[in-house]
């Protein structure tokens, strides 16, 4: 697999179409600019679309990509190394402030378990059922994972893509349920940027103390060392410094632009993982929105490298998948406003007036139509 062959595949969004969808905003009652954003929105959504006017943003889904990260032992993170799997079932029990928005906005939710380090039996099949391999290795000394799983891991990422594409799935919201995952999501940052650690390094949604700050600035700082020489092949890249769940998360970013379904990233691994496809495929970036900012450093570096801004900065850094499904109700709403704002009524000219002049008068006095339109010519 050569993920550089993604660059053929995907397309922008349509210019023309955009171009309709704004020349039809200049026309709405309310005046331009009066949305803000929301315009831009709509806008991007009607080029995605293929639409004018756009279309309502009627099923979206919530996507979660589930891993663990051998990094985590280090003491890197706020949870506990292995841990991931109580993320999972925090949410499937419905308990996790991802699972209490998606059910609030009525958002189906999916999470595909690709690396956890737990026993299958402790999750349901339809979770467990794609795992790649049980965690991922410590990213500081070893490869997270072999070329083969690697491959794995981002054609299954591609095949959730598909699925949910083929089932009617108009918009994703993309996060992660990952311990560990940021300190991999900032070396690739770091990596792909040409960074030091310092600069990626952030405390993650759980948070972290000092300590404990210093001991993943320097786990990204050695990662880092065994990142630089694999850059020029993404997927090799994958393998050493990322993880099955961040691979996964490339290729369902990749296949959804090659299908033309729009994603919104939640935090640093979604943004991570965009970082990494837009190296494979320069255009795949005009099919996503960042959701939010989740005050990590590495993520602002990635969108700002791919020129994404984020929709809302609320200092949400929970993180799976959250901050997004906050951002969904602004999509939609921009959506309904560029769908269903009248167009004004269109300015009447003096030709118009002499031509509804001679329309009212045919026949009244017994002009023919062809001489009333000479006179009126005439004057």
């Amino acid at each position: 697999m050569n993920l550089d062959d993604f660059s053929d595949l995907i397309q922008r969004p349509d210019g023309g179409v955009r171009r309709d969808a704004e020349e039809r905003r200049e026309r709405l009652t309310v005046p331009p600019g009066a949305l803000g954003r929301l315009d831009e929105l709509g806008e991007w959504l009607s080029a995605a679309q293929q639409s004018v006017p756009v279309r309502a943003v009627e099923q979206p889904r919530l996507v979660l990509f589930a891993g663990d990260h051998g990094v985590a032992e280090l003491g890197v993170s706020g949870r506990p190394a292995g841990g991931a799997h109580a993320l999972v079932r925090s949410a499937l029990d419905g308990a996790s402030p991802v699972a209490v928005l998606a059910r609030r906005f009525s958002v189906p939710m999916r999470i595909v378990d690709v690396s956890l380090d737990c026993d299958p039996e402790l999750l349901p099949e339809s979770v467990v059922r794609h795992r790649v391999r049980r965690g991922s290795g410590r990213i500081d000394v070893e490869d997270a994972m072999s070329a083969e799983e690697a491959e794995r891991a981002v054609r299954l990422g591609m095949a959730i893509a598909d699925e949910e594409a083929d089932s009617g799935t108009d918009l994703v919201v993309l996060g992660d349920l990952s311990v560990g995952g940021t300190t991999a999501a900032a070396t690739l940052v770091a990596a792909l940027c040409g960074t030091d650690a310092s600069v990626v390094t952030g405390r993650g949604g759980a948070g972290i103390d000092d300590l404990a700050w210093m001991r993943k600035c320097a786990a990204i700082r050695d990662a880092l060392r065994r990142a630089r020489p694999v850059l020029g092949d993404q997927l090799e890249l994958l393998a050493t410094s990322g993880g099955a769940d961040l691979a996964a998360m490339t290729g369902f970013l990749l296949q959804s632009a090659v299908r033309r379904m729009p994603v919104i990233l939640d935090g640093v691994v979604a943004a991570a993982c965009a970082l990494v496809a837009q190296r494979a495929a320069f255009r795949a970036p005009d099919w996503w929105l960042a959701g939010q900012a989740s005050g990590e450093p590495a993520q602002s570096k990635a969108l700002d490298r791919m020129a994404l801004t984020p929709l809302l900065d609320h200092g949400v850094t929970v993180g799976e998948g959250s901050g997004a499904l906050l951002a969904l109700p602004l999509v939609q709403a921009a959506a309904a406003l560029a769908a269903e704002l009248p167009e004004r009524e269109p300015e009447r000219t003096a030709d118009d007036e002499a031509a509804e002049e001679i329309e009212a008068g045919d026949g009244a006095d017994g002009t023919e139509p062809e001489a009333a339109t000479a006179a009126a010519d005439g004057s």
